[in-house]
């Protein structure tokens, strides 16, 4: 396997910066600028240093082997040579995430003379859709399929008929070391170390206690890790972290929303709400705004752009910048050197 970057924590300026990479013994805090000093006469005033932007840790890259039996021959591929027919295959079209990383696959199979195409549904919680689009796509002679799925179980025995068929398949967006079948590789960075990282970030802003409040995804791997980091660093470092209420998403602003309106509405007294991407704390945000609850701390996961957007305006708190652009190279890479083994 060949992850992309590791994660960075991005976080409002008003309270701390910090970036992170996804081993959970490293954290670099990012140096403010020392507190204002009485004001001098102005003739003695010199003039103000433009402030130092942010910047992300260089990428890094650290391969792990798949679990045993997980990973599947790149010798057995049926590809021959020529121009390699890609297929990208994220859960959703309505995740502008997904589509950065389709981006950084169009631009790298650009460079390299790749044939590339992105099929989706447009709703994340359209499994159904989704299978029967990979059903079409095994049937139109592509070379390799990179894969994204909120539902592993429904899409293995498709995946396992592709790779039976010689088609190279290459997960996206995940750390799964063990998919349900084996594939030719998995591109993704640590998701429970992220939001363990971001749980550290969230006890040490809260002082060690708050009434928590989870927003899930849909069930599965992702929400799983992603979530479980946070409760793992609350578990580990703050029991005084009490999560008081969970709720499921189905990944997307809109259910972000009405289930951050639940949650509050049923528990006034959380304090800090973690969710398991951006786009539900995208809509948790837009939900404690409607009811007066702008003290709420939110914390999202992904680095999707419009969530560092909200971020840098203060609407909320912070997010794991993940690069999905270097994610999708990446992921096209693998492929091709699946393909030309």
């Amino acid at each position: 396997t060949r992850p992309p970057p590791r994660p960075t924590l991005h976080a409002t300026r008003r309270q701390r910066q910090m970036c992170i990479r996804d081993r959970v013994e490293e954290a670099a805090p990012v140096e403010e600028a020392a507190p204002e000093e009485e004001a001098a006469p102005e003739e003695e005033m010199a003039e103000e240093a433009p402030a130092e932007e942010y910047m992300a840790p260089e990428p890094g890259f650290a391969p792990v082997p798949l679990d045993e039996g997980a990973q599947a021959a790149c010798d057995a591929v049926a590809f021959e040579g020529g121009t390699a027919k890609i297929a990208y295959m994220p859960p959703a079209t309505e995740f502008n995430y997904y589509q950065a990383i389709g981006a950084g696959i169009e631009d790298l199979a650009g460079e390299l003379g790749a044939e590339t195409f992105m099929l989706a549904p447009q709703s994340g919680s359209d499994i159904e859709g989704q299978m029967g689009m990979i059903q079409d796509v095994l049937t139109q002679d592509v070379d390799a399929i990179i894969l994204s799925t909120h539902d592993e179980g429904a899409a293995a025995p498709l995946v396992e008929q592709g790779v039976e068929a010689g088609i190279a398949v290459i997960i996206v967006n995940s750390d799964i070391p063990n998919f349900p079948t084996p594939v030719h590789g998995v591109v993704g960075y640590s998701q429970r170390r992220g939001t363990y990282k971001e749980g550290e970030y969230a006890i040490d802003l809260a002082g060690g206690e708050a009434k928590v409040g989870v927003l899930e995804g849909l069930p599965g791997y992702h929400s799983t890790e992603r979530i479980g980091g946070y409760l793992d660093a609350f578990e580990e470092l703050a029991p005084g972290m009490e999560v008081v209420a969970s709720l499921p998403t189905e990944w997307n602003v809109e259910t972000g929303n009405t289930a951050m309106m639940d949650l509050l509405q049923a528990n006034p007294e959380i304090e800090v709400v973690v969710t398991a991407n951006d786009y539900i704390a995208i809509g948790a945000a837009r939900a404690a705004e409607a009811l007066g609850r702008t003290d709420v701390i939110i914390y999202g996961t992904d680095g999707d752009t419009t969530g560092l957007e909200d971020i840098a305006a203060g609407k909320w708190q912070a997010t794991v910048n993940t690069t999905p652009d270097t994610m999708g190279q990446v992921a096209l890479q693998v492929a091709l050197d699946c393909l030309n083994k």
